[in-house]
C-alpha cells in the first residue's frame, strides 16, 4: 500500500463521503489513488482552494461531519489558508490536506517549497507535515480526533510528495469511528460548578440567555428551550447561533448585538438581572463592545473552551463542558431545585410588544416600491417563497446583518451559516455548494453583494458542472458597502476607493448556463424570486439594491 492509498484508506475508514480541492503537481499520487481505489467518496472539484476550504466548512455545518478540503503545494497551500482559519476560529471540525514537495528536495529550493508546518501553525487546532510514510495512518488518526474533541476545530496535513510514492504496512490503517463527526468524545461539566451556575440562575428575577453557535453545534437546542421554559427566560442569539430557538417560539428573542441587533433585542437583553452565555466568546459583535449586557449584570457563562470562559465578563459561574452536557445536568439541578415548580417572570409577554414594534417596522420598509429595492423587500419575498427547511449561506455585507436580524428561521437547527469569525468576502457562493451538497433534499440560497460576487465568480462554473439547484441573490449596489457606510458613520461621508463600476451578474451567469434574472422594479421581485426557487437547476437574481449606507440595515457599530 503506498502512502497516498494509505492515505484514501484512511479518509475512508473515517466515513468521509465528500472531498472538496484543486489539483496540482504535488497531489498527482494522492488523485491517482482516488481514481484507482473503490472508496465511496465523491471528490467535488473547486475552481479555488479558498473555495474549497469554504465548502468543506459549510458541509460539516450541515451534517456534523468533518469536512475535509485539500490542495497542492506552494500557491495551493496558501490559498486555502483563508477558509482553514474561518473553520477553525468558527469551530467547525475540518481537515485540510495539502501536498508538499519531496522530503528530499527540501532545502534544495525546488519550485512551491516554503513551510507548510509554520504556516499552518497558528491558524490551526492541529497541525502536522509527515516526514516518513510510516506515520501517515497515525497522523491522519490524530487530525480527525484533534478535528473533532473539544472544542472542534480545523487540523492540516502536509503531504510530501515522494512519501506518497513509498509504501506503508495495511496493518496500520484503522480508524476510531467516533471522530469523524463532532463533537467526537463530549466533555462533561464539573457538579460542583453546575449547583453554583443553577443557584445563580435561581437567584435572579428576570433571567435571560444568550447562545451562540456552540449551542446548535452539540445538539443542544431543545434541552435549551426547556430549561428557558423551566425559567421563563427570553433566549437571544449571536448571529452563529440564529437558530437555537425557533423565532416564533415565546420566549425567543432573535439576534443581539452591533450586527443584527435592534434597538427591540438590545432592550430584551438590558431588562435582564443576570445573563446565561451558552456556547459563545461574548465577544465584542455580540456584546456591542461589552455595552449589552453591562459589565455590572451577573453572568454565568458555559463554554466548551475553558480559555472562552469569563474571558471578556466577570463571572458569578462558570461551566466548562459540552453544551449538550451542560444544560442537560443544569436542567437537573434546577428541576430538583424548583421541585416541580416553573418560574413566571411575564418575559413572553414583554417579548411579544418588542417583537411586535420590530416586525411593524421592518413590514413598513419590506412593502416599500422606492428604488433601487430595498433590502427588506428582499428578504420579505424570500421569506414568503422558501420552504420552512431551507438553508440561507449570507457573505458578509448587506446579507449577514439583513438576514440576521430580520430573517425568521421558525425552527431549530443549522438553516443559517455565514463566516462570523473573520468576515471575508467571497464566502456565500462556495459554502452554498457544501451545503447543498452535504443536504441535498434542502433548498439552499446564497446571498451576497456584488463585491463577494467578484471574489467568487468562477465557482458559478462548479455549480452548473454539478447541477446543484441553490439560488443566488446577488444585491448590487456597485460598492464594497460595508466599508463605504463606515466611512460615512466615522468620517465624514470622505469616501475613498470603496466604488466600482457595475456589473451585469446575470448575464455573467447565463454566460455559465445559470438561469438568471435582473430586477430593477420592486413590484417584480416576488414573482421572479418565485420562479427562481421552483426552478430545478441553478438559479440567480441580481437585484438592484439601495446602497447600504443609505439603508436601514441593523448596525449599531460598524467597526465590531
Amino acid at each position: 500500500m503506498t502512502g497516498a492509498d494509505a492515505a484514501v484508506r484512511t479518509l475512508q475508514a473515517h466515513g468521509v463521503r465528500h472531498i472538496f480541492g484543486l489539483c496540482g503537481d504535488t497531489s498527482l499520487p494522492f488523485y491517482d489513488a482516488l481514481y484507482r481505489l473503490d472508496h465511496g467518496m465523491d471528490h467535488v472539484l473547486a475552481r479555488d482552494e479558498r473555495s474549497a476550504a469554504y465548502m468543506a466548512d459549510a458541509y460539516a455545518r450541515v451534517t456534523g461531519r468533518v469536512g475535509v478540503c485539500e490542495g497542492p503545494s506552494g500557491g495551493g497551500a496558501t490559498y486555502i489558508l483563508p477558509g482553514v482559519i474561518e473553520a477553525n476560529e468558527s469551530s467547525v471540525a475540518l481537515l485540510s490536506i495539502t501536498s508538499d514537495i519531496p522530503v528530499t528536495a527540501r532545502g534544495r529550493y525546488p519550485l512551491t517549497e516554503l513551510d507548510q508546518r509554520a504556516l499552518f501553525a497558528p491558524l490551526t487546532k492541529w497541525n502536522a507535515v509527515v516526514d516518513h510514510v510510516s506515520q501517515i495512518p497515525h497522523i491522519f488518526r490524530t487530525a480527525f480526533r484533534a478535528a473533532t474533541t473539544g472544542r472542534p476545530g480545523a487540523a492540516h496535513i502536509g503531504l510530501p510528495y515522494d512519501l506518497q510514492k513509498q509504501h506503508v504496512d495495511p496493518a496500520d490503517i484503522w480508524a476510531d469511528p467516533r471522530h469523524g463527526s463532532f463533537p467526537g468524545y463530549r466533555t462533561g461539566p464539573d457538579p460542583d460548578l453546575i449547583g453554583a451556575a443553577a443557584e445563580a440562575m435561581l437567584a435572579a428575577k428576570r433571567p435571560a440567555f444568550i447562545c451562540g453557535g456552540g449551542v446548535i453545534l452539540s445538539g443542544a437546542c431543545e434541552l435549551l428551550a426547556e430549561l428557558a421554559e423551566m425559567l421563563d427566560a427570553p433566549v437571544a442569539s449571536t448571529v452563529s447561533g440564529h437558530g437555537v430557538i425557533a423565532d416564533d417560539h415565546p420566549l425567543a428573542v432573535g439576534v443581539v448585538g452591533a450586527n443584527g441587533g435592534t434597538d427591540e433585542t438590545r432592550a430584551a437583553i438590558a431588562d435582564a438581572d443576570t445573563v446565561i452565555f451558552v456556547g459563545c466568546r461574548a465577544g465584542s459583535t455580540t456584546t456591542e463592545h461589552g455595552a449589552v449586557p453591562s459589565r455590572h449584570v451577573p453572568i454565568v457563562h458555559i463554554d466548551i473552551d475553558p480559555m472562552v470562559v469569563s474571558g471578556n465578563y466577570r463571572v458569578e459561574a462558570g461551566i466548562v463542558g459540552d453544551a449538550l452536557l451542560s444544560l442537560s445536568a443544569l436542567r437537573i439541578e434546577i428541576e430538583r431545585r424548583l421541585a416541580g415548580e416553573r418560574r413566571h417572570s411575564g418575559a413572553a409577554e414583554r417579548l411579544t410588544g418588542l417583537k411586535a414594534a420590530k416586525r411593524t417596522a421592518f413590514d413598513r420598509l419590506a412593502s416599500s416600491t422606492e428604488t433601487p429595492i430595498r433590502p427588506e423587500r428582499v428578504l420579505a419575498a424570500l421569506q414568503a417563497t422558501l420552504p420552512a427547511d431551507a438553508i440561507i449561506v449570507a457573505d458578509p455585507g448587506t446579507p449577514c446583518p439583513y438576514f440576521s436580524g430580520h430573517f425568521q428561521l421558525n425552527s431549530t437547527g443549522r438553516r443559517f451559516i455565514t463566516n462570523r469569525a473573520h468576515g471575508a468576502l467571497g464566502f456565500s457562493l462556495p459554502a452554498s455548494i457544501g451545503a447543498q451538497i452535504g443536504a441535498p433534499d434542502r433548498k439552499v440560497v446564497a446571498v451576497m453583494g456584488d463585491g463577494s460576487f467578484g471574489f467568487a465568480v468562477g465557482e458559478l462554473e462548479t455549480i452548473v458542472r454539478k447541477q446543484l439547484p441553490i439560488t443566488m441573490i446577488v444585491f448590487s449596489n456597485a460598492s464594497f458597502g460595508w466599508i463605504k457606510a463606515s466611512q460615512k458613520d466615522g468620517y465624514g461621508e470622505r469616501y475613498f476607493s470603496v466604488d466600482f463600476s457595475r456589473t451585469h451578474h446575470a448575464r455573467i451567469a447565463k454566460a455559465y448556463g445559470v438561469k438568471s434574472w435582473t430586477v430593477r422594479d420592486p413590484l417584480e421581485l416576488d414573482a421572479v424570486v418565485r420562479q427562481a426557487v421552483a426552478h430545478d437547476g441553478p438559479t440567480l437574481i441580481d437585484v438592484i439594491a439601495q446602497p447600504l449606507e443609505q439603508s436601514a440595515v441593523p448596525v449599531s457599530k460598524w467597526m465590531g
